[in-house]
């Protein structure tokens, strides 16, 4: 499209594999594949783990102690000549660090309209890293951030919510979907359950995701050893890794951890459980639990922004309050006793993740920025002929 180019800056794209990450990867792709260019802007540490799709470009970082992730200081004078050369119209911000406010900074001096999407509640992780008295200061960082730039985009209704009310205009616009040709319940494996110590009667209760605290583990394992106690008979499923894996499977010590999986066996895996449970408050959307639904998985979530807007309350899985053990063992309990209403809510899981699919929010997406780009050219056009006037 001639009347669109797109300058993209991620905190990560093509190093680590996470929500995000993928997310990026997925707008990306169609952006080029609607003969959009876009030139991608992120750190690396030499190692990706994905193709990164469309013209990547990376930027000096640093390290961080215990994570995988990196963190550009900047935008350095590489990276300025090969955003300079580029000629965007848009600038989107995927994270709101010093490679964001330097692009940002880039592009307000050149009157380049700046897009935000809000993809990480950062004040929720502090009480995890026991500085939770640094929320108001987080939110006040956020919020001089955000507010700079032309549109910010939230995942879902939820987080616009709060993304307002902490001062910070945003609006729902759909960056994520899920693909329900690839994670269906046709892929579920006796033989995969076998080969990982599952028999056909034992009721699985997956969890997929970064094995961090702010994910909901310590609710995620204090509720296990709650059916346990109550001799409600299941079995676990973790899938992923991080930097909470040896202390969490400490915990844990029955369950199955089979660390990062992509790819079709992810898909199998996902297909492969009965139920999942995903007590994380900390999510902006919740990729994890679109893919559960769409895999024909019941789920038990928290009440936070993001999974109450994709999970409805006894339609196809429960919403418990944030961090509410008795309320999750109950309801995973309620799923793994009666597999009656199990089936109704598998159907109604599938059902739902419909309204997900990325064709929908890609375009929407598209639309998004074609909007900002073209009310941008008009103001301009408007103050050039109010100047001459």
């Amino acid at each position: 499209m001639d009347d669109l180019r797109v300058a993209y800056f991620s905190g990560s794209y093509e190093h680590i594999l996470d929500g995000v990450v993928l997310t990026s990867n997925r707008h990306v792709a169609y952006l080029v594949e609607q003969q959009v260019p876009v030139r991608v802007f992120a750190p690396t540490n030499g190692v990706p783990l994905l193709k990164a799709a469309g013209d990547f470009r990376p930027v000096p970082s640093i390290g961080l102690p215990g994570n995988p992730y990196r963190l550009a200081l900047g935008l350095p004078r590489k990276s300025r000549r090969e955003l300079e050369e580029f000629e965007p119209n848009l600038v989107h911000l995927a994270s709101p660090d010093w490679l964001g406010l330097a692009a940002m900074g880039w592009a307000r001096k050149r009157k380049i309209p700046v897009v935000a999407t809000f993809h990480t509640r950062f004040a929720s992780y502090l009480k995890h890293y026991r500085v939770g008295f640094l929320e108001p200061l987080c939110w006040r960082l956020l919020r001089r951030f955000y507010r700079r730039c032309d549109e910010v985009h939230a995942s879902c209704d939820s987080l616009a919510a709060e993304l307002q009310e902490h001062g910070i205009p945003a609006k729902s616009v759909l960056p994520y979907g899920v693909d329900t040709d690839f994670f269906s319940p046709a892929r579920r494996s006796e033989s995969w359950r076998l080969a990982h110590g599952f028999q056909p009667e034992d009721p699985v209760i997956a969890f997929v995701g970064r094995l961090v605290w702010e994910k909901g583990l310590d609710a995620f394992a204090r509720s296990i050893r709650k059916l346990e106690s109550e001799k409600v008979r299941h079995r676990v499923l973790i899938v992923g890794e991080g930097p909470a894996r040896e202390a969490f499977q400490k915990r844990l010590p029955a369950a199955v951890f089979t660390g990062l999986l992509s790819g079709p066996e992810l898909a199998t895996a996902f297909a492969s459980a009965d139920v999942f449970f995903f007590p994380s408050a900390s999510e902006a959307f919740g990729c994890v639990t679109i893919e559960a639904l769409a895999s024909g998985l019941p789920c038990v979530v928290a009440d936070a922004p993001g999974s109450r807007d994709i999970v409805r309350h006894g339609v196809d899985g429960f919403v418990c309050p944030v961090g509410a053990v008795d309320a999750f063992s109950e309801a995973l309990a309620s799923l793994i006793r009666d597999p009656a209403p199990r089936q109704n809510l598998r159907a109604n899981a599938i059902r739902r993740a419909l309204d997900y699919g990325w064709d929908r929010t890609l375009q929407t997406l598209l639309a998004s920025f074609l909007k900002t780009v073209r009310q941008s050219s008009r103001q301009e056009r408007g103050k050039d002929f109010s100047e001459s006037s």
